[in-house]
């Protein structure tokens, strides 16, 4: 045994050597301007009105750029727009695009490309998921919702290089939405010449980003080069990028510590602590939320009580302590903390505390307040979620709990992530694993997921709707922050969601990488990485 443990340890001690070297993959020296990421699902669209997760808006923000741009603060700055005004009534923002603003292909960046990419995604013919996102412009919703014509939205291009765009209402986080995917500008004869499939090849995406994607090896692999078109090329100094992609944590992980890959998010948690000791793994915050979610139009779902019996005898804070990990914490209401109430300053979170608790006892009692019970048991329970080892873990767990305090016969389905999105999207499950990150820094873009018919949970409420137009019109602060928490407890009253943990961003990086930035909004950007 002692001859075991000195062996361990020089294995231990060549691997900690080869990666802090880490220069080579298979006898090639890999250049010092070149960095590999392991993007953890192949994407189903880049087009940014229609994209919908973390992954696709990473890549999103490599290739394409909107008037702003998040700093390593996430606060906006001058991006495709050099500067802007704002009227004193806080409605109308003027942009002035930059005059060297190119396309990759060469073509200038005109404010026509933001009118028309916002529109676009507005369009009710496009169905675009982002919609949502562009409300605040005036007439945004009433254009999607076909109450209203394309030419009433707010949003115009005076010239080349003058947009001027006017909100519904005033809103302090505009200037941070148009940093988002669903601001940025895409080009009218690109996307017509292809409209379904221009932004599923490398050779017809053409952005006005950083980077340049030269080759995209469906589920395999993203490669990009720098786009010397790009007005900030000065400071992107990486000449090249390799993305392998692998939906496993476990081969992003060995793609990193083989060599293959730079940095890799989500290591498995068993791996956590040997990172930690070889100086890798690192933790991001972020503002998110990792949940489940009731499709409240399948039985047996579709009876409040019964949601809220499942959500009840969960005891968050096991799973997170035995299965999650990486600084994550319980979730007992759906938004996460380091959101501050502008009218008090105060975290939003803390101020409205929690909206659910773990009570197995009143589980029970709910349950039989539903009319289940010996004499009628609960149907069977499918719980949906895409592949992933800890979505897996968490699944397991979930449906052990279920069985055992409920009685619930509960079964498992994984899918790959594409056919996953398509149908939670589509209300084919009863409950799915979820997750939403904030798209900006403000409790309503958690409150927004829910504000609708179209949602996840096909859970559509006169009231929620009526309370968040309130709260989207609104300019008195303190009752706007009142309002979000009063939505906030009206969607545990009717327990749509099953809040399981808040979110940190763990992730593995090799030493001779720096310059890049996470996101608490969960992107990374490497517009400043390099290799040392």
């Amino acid at each position: 045994m002692k001859r075991l443990g000195i062996f361990v340890r020089f294995l231990l001690a060549i691997l900690t050597i080869a990666l802090v070297a880490g220069c080579t993959r298979s006898g090639e020296t890999i250049p010092p301007n070149t960095l590999r990421y392991a993007l953890e699902q192949e994407p189903s669209t880049l087009d940014p009105a229609k994209s919908s997760t973390l992954p696709e808006s990473t890549v999103e923000l490599a290739v394409f750029e909107g008037l702003t741009r998040l700093n390593d603060k996430d606060m906006p700055e001058p991006a495709m727009a050099e500067s802007w005004t704002i009227s004193a009534d806080g409605l109308v923002y003027t942009f002035k695009i930059r005059a060297n603003a190119q396309w990759s292909d060469g073509k200038p960046v005109t404010a026509q490309d933001f009118e028309y990419a916002w529109k676009r995604a507005l369009n009710p013919a496009v169905a675009a998921n982002n919609a949502y996102m562009l409300y605040v412009l005036k007439n945004g919703e009433a254009y999607n919702t076909e109450k209203a014509s394309a030419d009433e939205v707010g949003v115009k291009a005076i010239d080349d290089h003058t947009l001027v765009v006017t909100l519904a209402a005033p809103a302090p986080y505009f200037l941070g939405l148009t940093a988002f995917h669903a601001y940025y500008p895409v080009r009218a004869d690109i996307v017509e010449a292809a409209p379904d499939t221009w932004a599923t090849k490398a050779d017809t995406l053409i952005g006005n980003g950083p980077f340049k994607l030269v080759k995209w090896q469906h589920s395999a692999e993203l490669q990009f080069v720098k786009n010397e078109r790009y007005w900030d090329a000065a400071k992107v100094r990486l000449k090249a990028m390799e993305w392998p992609i692998s939906e496993s944590q476990s081969t992003r992980l060995t793609l990193v510590e083989g060599g293959a890959a730079d940095i890799m998010v989500e290591p498995p948690v068993a791996d956590q602590a040997r990172l930690s000791e070889l100086g890798l793994f690192k933790v991001a915050p972020s503002l998110g939320t990792y949940y489940y979610v009731f499709n409240v139009t399948a039985p047996p779902f579709d009876n409040p009580l019964v949601r809220k019996a499942f959500s009840l005898v969960i005891d968050r804070k096991v799973i997170v302590d035995t299965i999650v990990h990486g600084g994550k914490t319980p979730a007992y209401a759906f938004v996460p903390p380091g959101l501050t109430d502008e009218a008090t300053g105060q975290d939003f979170r803390k101020e409205g505390g929690p909206l659910v608790d773990y009570n197995v006892a009143e589980a029970k009692r709910l349950l039989q307040d539903a009319g289940y019970g010996p004499n009628k048991p609960l149907p069977p329970v499918t719980i949906l979620y895409n592949t992933n080892e800890m979505h897996k873990a968490i699944a397991e767990a979930v449906q052990a709990i279920w069985q055992n305090e409920l009685g619930a016969t509960v079964a498992l389905q994984n899918q790959e992530t594409k056919v996953f999105m398509a149908n939670r999207e589509e209300g084919h499950y009863q409950v799915a694993r979820a997750s939403w990150i904030g798209d900006y820094a403000d409790p309503q873009t958690f409150l927004d997921v829910f504000s609708d018919e179209a949602n996840d949970a096909q859970y559509h409420s006169e009231d929620y709707n009526a309370l968040m137009e309130r709260v989207h019109n609104t300019t008195d602060l303190k009752v706007r922050s009142q309002l979000m928490h009063e939505a906030e407890a009206m969607i545990f009253d009717d327990s749509v969601v099953l809040p399981i943990y808040f979110t940190t961003t763990p992730y593995v990086v090799r030493d001779t990488i720096d310059g890049f930035f996470w996101s608490s909004l969960g992107t990374i950007d490497f517009k400043g990485a390099y290799r040392k």
